[in-house]
């Protein structure tokens, strides 16, 4: 019979990857709990509709990436591609908009795109997100892109390159477009055929192509850039974030190609960027997404907010630093020698874990000579023997796998001696 494998464009996650993984989402977790964002489990799949209305029926996440199919009762749903809308929706379906208006959230989970698979892009993919809605200031604009900053540094990333931009409003945006598509419409033969698609329609999509040819066209001096036809409000929006930013010591670069991919931002759009992973350059991005609640049925709810793809970063910290850097090891190994010896140290793992100091238990089927070599490949502190010897004299055999000192010990003092030792490493 044929073995059944992963499908194309998903992959396990185990060790030793496994625990860079535990590193990002515990500094994610840690982060939200600092700056008291609450977190937000929002179903693997939703209605479509949800998706085509907020993210935009022409976006090519919407036209061409998205898992949907009818379930048994003939609705049309979709895996979630995207984390903004679900928390949006949710956000209004509980009212939120009117009896608690003011809403932090976070989000950690696997989202679904049927794209071409590669380096750090999955067809299962894993993202965080942090979404602050019903707050209009730019220093709220400014918090998320605080946040996200200190997660990508605690988290140990380097060269990480701020971009920003501002996309303009309601009141701004219209003649730029106006403009925009008369600019593209003169060189419309020498776009690709998306772009060329897309002049009438989605015309600041274009910006976004990554076809060289498509873009010598875009980086000109007559390209009319939208910084030139921002409004008062926006300008004034714009500069109050980027003061806010610089006293902080963070230095964004104004990129007036920078437009993302989804249809609800409006003002701040920004992406954080490396040049460490080749054409997959941007690590994580966001911005303010004022039209998305109009888009789902209640106008006028402000909400700004940034998502990182997980398996991007994962693959820059295994560039930037060793794998082995972030392996939990155990403190101690326990290495029974017969039965006896595994219900002796049964009973001591629960005394372990009652003081919260991390121990591998092994059994009996192995020889003394496997339980220290692995012992020591999993770069434990100590190791603790027990069999029938141990059993009925009521002593532990304890060995520091870092000096080789190997003494036998009783019961009553074998924990205030662990104890003290693990604090010790701790403490180093």
């Amino acid at each position: 019979m044929e073995k059944i494998t992963l499908p194309k464009g998903t992959k396990d996650i185990g060790d030793p990857e496994i625990f860079i993984w535990y590193h990002v989402e515990n500094i994610v977790r840690q982060e939200a709990t600092h700056y008291h964002y609450i977190e937000l489990r929002t179903p693997l799949f939703e209605h479509t509709e949800l998706f085509a209305r907020g993210v935009g029926e022409e976006t090519d996440i919407v036209q061409k990436e998205m898992y949907t199919f009818l379930d048994k009762g003939g609705r049309s749903v979709t895996l979630r591609p995207e984390g903004t809308a679900p928390v949006m929706r949710s956000y209004l379906e509980q009212s939120f908009h009117i009896h608690n208006p003011r809403m932090k959230y976070f989000y950690m989970g696997p989202m679904f795109r049927y794209e071409r698979p590669q380096a750090g892009r999955m067809r299962q993919f894993h993202q965080f997100g942090f979404e602050a809605i019903g707050f209009q200031s730019p220093a709220a604009d400014a918090e998320i892109i605080l946040l996200a900053d200190r997660i990508y540094k605690k988290i140990g990333l380097k060269n990480i390159r701020l971009e920003i931009n501002s996309l303009g409003c309601r009141k701004c945006k219209p003649q730029y477009l106006e403009t925009l598509k008369n600019y593209l419409r003169n060189q419309a033969a020498q776009f690709c055929k998306n772009c060329s698609n897309r002049i009438e329609t989605k015309p600041l999509r274009v910006l976004d192509c990554k076809n060289e040819s498509c873009q010598n066209i875009l980086h000109n001096e007559s390209f009319p850039i939208i910084q030139n036809f921002l409004c008062d409000e926006c300008r004034t929006h714009q500069n109050h974030l980027i003061g806010i930013l610089e006293s902080a010591q963070i230095h964004p670069v104004i990129n007036p190609y920078l437009v993302r991919g989804l249809d609800y931002y409006i003002k701040t759009t920004f992406e954080m960027k490396t040049e460490e992973l080749g054409a997959q350059n941007a690590i994580g991005g966001g911005g303010r997404y004022d039209n998305l609640s109009d888009a789902l049925g209640v106008k006028g709810i402000p909400g700004v907010g940034f998502a990182a793809g997980m398996e991007r970063i994962i693959l820059l910290l295994q560039k930037q630093s060793e794998s082995k850097a972030f392996f939990q090891k155990p403190f101690i190994y326990l290495s029974p020698l017969d039965q006896q010896g595994e219900n002796v140290l049964l009973k001591l793992s629960i005394v372990l874990d009652e003081k919260s100091i991390p121990f591998y238990l092994d059994f009996s089927d192995k020889s003394l000579k496997y339980h220290f070599k692995n012992a020591q490949r999993m770069d434990a502190s100590f190791i603790i023997i027990a069999g029938e010897n141990e059993h009925q004299t009521k002593t532990y055999t304890l060995k520091n796998l870092l000096s080789g000192e190997q003494k036998v010990v009783s019961q009553k003092t074998l924990i205030g001696d662990l104890l003290e030792a693990y604090q010790n490493v701790k403490n180093t």
